[in-house]
């Protein structure tokens, strides 16, 4: 037997073709008694609807493209798995691609994915040129950004509240008397990594304290090392406590202080992480760290972009979620600390 198509369901229902359309295309409107013949056929015929043609009828593809830069970090893993399984839910799917955080690469996975006729677009970890934008736009894409935000009338963004968090960090820390305090902060081309120093600087700075040094450690491990060597190989002035930009860093940092420098954590040194992914809870490192609220920050990404295809419109959004520090034994914990 050849392909079995939509024409030999409808035949062996007794239905017409296009309620065997309707029957295979999320939302449509169908009778219980059609919806119960046809897929007693197709179930009996082995048939499964051709997606493609589907697509061609209605103008949606239901598939959302999910672009991200790297999958090191534990953070994205987490994040794709989830809008995967609600977007799933909603009868759409994602589509991945990688892309370096270069404006050239970037650009062109963006043409493929309007050449995919994607019906949305979110960029995870990655900023979204002008030009970009506006093809998506033109090209009836909607787009969302995804822990990273461009600003006031920038692409829709939906992030936590780095800002808010930076400052819990600093808060933590200096209620536990640390006063020697270091930042390794993430990669200051990303607005994760300049809010999150930012929301830090700021509070030492209210609280009349001068951070001993802040580093930029681009979000890479390695960098992270290297900072944190130069950290700790002064003379004078060692940092009693270091706030790491995110976990993926922060766990580089504390195996070069314990078994390359032969520290104590939390005895000799502090470390504050930012992220709270899955590693962070293990007993290795036991890292206390912001936790970024991942549930809701996807299930809002999920509705936007959901009331967005049904309005046909995108809205303007600049989203920002708090979430909380989470306080575990990678630092001194301050007396009476709620």
């Amino acid at each position: 037997m050849g392909r079995i198509t939509s024409h030999d369901v409808a035949r062996l229902a007794s239905v017409s073709q296009s309620a065997v359309s309707r029957t295979f295309t999320p939302g449509a409107s169908v009778s219980r008694k059609t919806l119960d013949k046809v897929l007693k056929a197709a179930d009996s015929l082995g048939y499964r609807p051709n997606v493609i043609a589907r697509s061609l009828i209605t103008g949606k593809t239901r598939i959302i493209g999910f672009v991200v830069a790297y999958f090191e970090n534990q953070f994205y893993a987490d994040v794709l798995e989830k809008l995967a399984r609600k977007f799933k839910k909603k009868g759409y799917h994602l589509l991945v691609f990688m892309a370096a955080n270069e404006p050239e690469e970037t650009e062109e996975v963006v043409e493929d994915l309007i050449s995919y006729q994607v019906d949305g677009i979110i960029a995870a970890s990655l900023d979204m040129s002008p030009k970009l934008a506006d093809a998506c736009r033109e090209n009836g894409i909607h787009m969302l950004l995804f822990n990273r935000h461009q600003g006031d009338g920038g692409p829709p963004a939906i992030t936590s509240d780095n800002i808010r968090g930076g400052r819990d960090v600093a808060r933590f820390l200096l209620a536990g008397g640390h006063r020697r305090i270091a930042h390794i902060s993430g990669w200051q081309g990303a607005s994760t990594g300049r809010d999150r120093m930012r929301g830090f600087m700021d509070e030492l700075q209210r609280q009349g304290v001068n951070p001993v040094a802040c580093l930029d450690g681009m979000y890479n491990r390695e960098a992270a090392v290297h900072s944190a060597r130069e950290l700790f190989a002064q003379e004078k002035n060692i940092p009693d406590a270091v706030f790491v930009g995110n976990d993926h860093m922060a766990f580089a940092v504390m195996d070069l202080l314990r078994h390359e420098l032969g520290l104590r954590i939390p005895e000799d040194v502090s470390v504050v992480g930012y992220d709270d992914v899955p590693l962070a809870n293990w007993s290795s490192y036991d890292l206390t760290t912001v936790r970024q609220p991942i549930n809701q920050m996807v299930g809002a990404a999920v509705d936007y972009m959901l009331q967005d295809f049904e309005s046909g419109n995108q809205k303007q959004l600049q989203m920002r979620i708090r979430g909380d520090l989470v306080v575990r034994n990678s630092a001194r914990i301050p007396k009476d600390w709620q």
